[in-house]
């Protein structure tokens, strides 16, 4: 059984960066929750709203080419939104929204940045200690 874009999920929290939260699925699998998913108003810091451990109700949102789990605990708080709609138009092809393609392009953009720098970040800290 694999997961369903659409479907909601229990995980438990088990690490927290600031970017994200990394969820524990069923089948020992594990999704990411984006800084931008976790609630409707702005979240500066994730630990204002996760612990690790927690337990969490959350709804997969997308599957990328490599396997990566995309995760949204804020739309199940709001249940059925247009934004969730929409991601089930996209995946059958059908039109969406200006706003919601710039949201999806901002959040893997955000995603990808912050991988970059943590990369930069280790690259960058090997040089200082060899000097």
């Amino acid at each position: 059984m694999d997961l369903e874009i659409g479907s909601v999920y229990e995980g438990k929290v088990t690490a927290i960066t600031k970017y994200g939260a990394f969820i524990a699925l069923p089948m020992g699998k594990t999704g990411m929750v984006h800084i931008s998913e976790i609630a409707n108003s702005y979240v500066n810091d994730i630990r204002n709203h996760l612990e690790e451990g927690q337990e969490v109700s959350v709804r997969v949102i997308g599957i990328d080419k490599e396997g990566k789990i995309s995760l949204s605990i804020k739309k199940m708080k709001n249940g059925e939104d247009a934004s969730f709609h929409n991601e089930a138009a996209r995946r059958d092809n059908l039109p969406v929204s200006f706003e919601d393609k710039l949201k999806q392009f901002m959040a893997e953009s955000e995603s990808r940045m912050s991988d970059f720098k943590q990369h930069l970040e280790k690259r960058n800290g090997s040089r200082r200690r060899l000097r």
